[in-house]
């Protein structure tokens, strides 16, 4: 049999296409809900990605001779059709609803990425210094711990204010002693390894022994917290723009939708406040989904199973 190297580039290119729908499909047979989590994160990540060429509308302009109309009006100025109908200010919400999983997105990944890689870096110290270092910081963490997330939020902004970036800090903080939590308990157990205590025989420093010998050997638990967060810091944003603390208008958020018309509209024009809050739920839904198909993943007992 010819290897892959004498095949034609065009055969070649067949059997990786082929190799990588086999595995889809597998993936899809031993994962079924992992796997339909992460159709719906990818989903929503090219709908983010391609917001500008998907959205048939500006997502801020208004239409004041199209208020609250129904899912498939058309527009008296423009000719095209509101799929999802508009909000009271005549806005199309199909295309406030692409632009804001933008925005969740943007706040969700960031949120998410910055809460744990400092919980890592956090959780590892605290674990490899131990002693005086480790006590303080775990009470530090205890007190932060004791508070529910979304109050802890809600703190937050009432100190630095509103708007995207106060909303990403609000959300990152209370992130961080979660991880950090989590990553010690991990990190405890590594610090004890032979290897660790060789590294430091042969004159290794504390940053060369956490980078290359402890960090590495954590990266299960921190990327089950980083999936987990994900979810978590979608719905943290939507409730503090629900509640007109995080993002403000004319921004197109999930939240901020859900706000102006759950109360007002949610019998005379129920599609207002309904999709948007779909919106919400099936991406809280596809990112719970996927982190624990990733927790499976990465455990050994359940893989082993």
């Amino acid at each position: 049999m010819a290897s892959l190297d004498t095949q034609p580039r065009s055969t070649r290119d067949a059997m990786g296409r082929r190799g990588i729908f086999d595995w889809m499909i597998r993936l899809a047979r031993r994962q079924p809900l992992g796997f339909a989590g992460g159709i719906i994160v990818l989903l929503m990540v090219l709908m983010a990605v391609f917001a500008d060429f998907l959205a048939p509308f500006d997502p801020e302009a208004a239409d004041f001779t199209s208020m609250l109309v129904g899912p498939g009006s058309v527009s008296e100025m423009s000719g095209a059709t509101f799929w999802l109908g508009t909000d009271q200010f005549g806005r199309d919400l199909f295309s406030r609803i692409i632009y804001g999983a933008r925005t969740a997105l943007t706040v969700g990944f960031t949120c998410a990425i910055l809460g744990s890689t400092l919980g890592l870096l956090l959780g590892v110290a605290s674990a490899y210094f131990g002693g005086l270092f480790d006590l303080i910081v775990q009470r530090i963490i205890d007190v932060f711990m004791a508070f529910p997330l979304i109050i802890m939020a809600l703190a937050i902004v009432a100190i630095f204010g509103t708007g995207t970036d106060k909303v990403i800090i609000a959300i990152t903080i209370p992130f961080v002693p979660r991880c950090a939590r989590i990553v010690r308990s991990s990190a405890l157990a590594i610090r004890e390894m032979p290897y660790i205590d060789a590294a430091r025989s042969i004159g290794y420093g504390h940053m060369r022994i956490i980078v290359r010998h402890i960090a590495p050997n954590v990266v299960a638990p921190f990327l089950i917290m980083l999936t987990a967060f994900l979810g978590e810091a979608i719905l943290l944003e939507a409730s503090l723009s629900y509640l007109g603390l995080g993002v403000q208008e004319p921004t197109p958020a999930w939240g901020l939708m859900l706000q102006g018309g759950a109360e007002e509209y949610a019998e005379s024009a129920p599609w207002v406040p309904v999709f948007p809050g779909l919106a919400i739920t099936i991406a809280v839904f596809g990112f719970n989904l996927f982190g624990d198909a990733v927790r499976d993943a990465l455990d050994p007992k359940l893989r082993s199973q």
